[in-house]
């Protein structure tokens, strides 16, 4: 067994009424395949909600395209609370999902048919390629970038998540932890400046340094050729001392409470995590059940608290009406899973969840 970090499986989004949002990301982002929705108290996460174990009720959708997949994660024991200041752009924590798209340009003109809320027109990244930037209803930002690594096509602009930017206070500790606890290495760009395109963002015409990361192209794991590679963008304000995101708040509260990533060899993850100074925080130990699918979970912080969710899969639904399951605690779990036997998940497409 080897560790191997597959790429981004999803990003938990903390919402007030998930299957409202589903339908929004379903529409825009392409997010209808549902792997499973299921409600349960979550007694694991009690570090990080206030001691008190709460009932909540998750969704995991992912778009066949490629790329991670939305955990739409509402409370159900409490209400999701918003953060009770202005976030800025550098405040610390998981600040935009990347989506990745066929064409930036059509789906610029796509949203603001639509009447989207913008966040800015389309500019050159560091690198020269074309994005733009825009909010979902509930206040979070996306970035949608041309991405030329595609799985299969289903016939919407969007695909899924292919990379984060995440802020963080100090960026020799931030680079510390997620290239030697993740291992994505490859970094495209460092760059320090103003940047015009954030300008439309709270505290997005502040200074800031930003490095962008990219995973290595070798893919391994069950569901790599899904996820495809991933990138990680950390920025850190030049000007401006930052707040934490969730600064007296709790996982699931409203936003973007976890970064998840696919991995397989948990155990020697963990033995990494320790020995970098990274423990996990929490560890579901063997397989929790979320009713149509099962695994091992674990969490950690990177140095500033950002939670970074790690998921060995065991059973995943692929035509729960006829009991169809992966069963992945059978197989290699180091070698991609047949192309015919993923695309299967497309029969687990939704138009509404009821």
């Amino acid at each position: 067994m080897q560790k191997i970090i597959t790429g981004i499986q999803q990003v938990g989004i903390g919402v007030t009424n998930a299957n409202e949002a589903w339908a929004w990301y379903s529409k825009y982002f392409g997010m209808d395949v549902v792997i499973f929705n299921d409600a349960a108290p979550a007694p694991l996460m009690t570090c990080y909600t206030g001691g008190e174990v709460h009932n909540r009720y998750a969704i995991l959708a992912v778009n066949m395209q490629s790329g991670g997949g939305f955990e739409i994660w509402e409370y159900k024991s409490r209400k999701a609370q918003p953060a009770n200041f202005i976030i800025n752009l550098g405040d610390t924590g998981t600040q935009i999902i990347k989506i990745k798209c066929r064409s930036v340009e059509s789906a610029y003109n796509w949203y603001k048919k639509e009447k989207l809320k913008l966040l800015s027109e389309i500019h050159l990244d560091p690198q020269g390629k074309p994005t733009f930037y825009m909010e979902d209803p509930y206040g979070n930002k996306f970035q949608l970038v041309d991405d030329d690594y595609w799985f299969m096509q289903t016939g919407h602009l969007c695909g899924g998540i292919s990379g984060v930017t995440i802020a963080v206070s100090s960026m020799e500790k931030a680079m510390n932890f997620y290239t030697g606890v993740l291992g994505i290495k490859n970094m495209v760009y460092d760059v320090k400046g103003n940047f015009i395109e954030w300008h439309g963002m709270a505290g997005g015409d502040k200074n800031y340094r930003r490095i962008l990361l990219k995973q290595d192209a070798e893919r391994k794991g069950a569901f790599s050729r899904l996820v495809g590679p991933c990138t990680i963008e950390l920025i850190q304000a030049i000007d401006y001392l930052p707040k934490k995101l969730f600064e007296n708040r709790l996982w699931g509260d409203q936003g973007y409470i976890h970064l998840c990533f696919d991995v397989v060899g948990m155990k020697l993850l963990q033995a990494d995590c320790n020995r970098m100074g990274y423990p996990f925080t929490v560890d579901s130990a063997n397989s929790f059940d979320m009713g149509d699918a099962a695994g091992h979970f674990a969490y950690n912080e990177d140095p500033d608290g950002t939670l970074i969710e790690y998921v060995e899969a065991h059973k995943v639904p692929i035509l729960k009406k006829l009991g169809w399951y992966f069963n992945l605690k059978k197989r290699d779990a180091t070698k991609p899973l047949p192309n015919w036997m993923v695309k299967a998940l497309r029969f687990n497409r939704k138009k509404t969840l009821n």
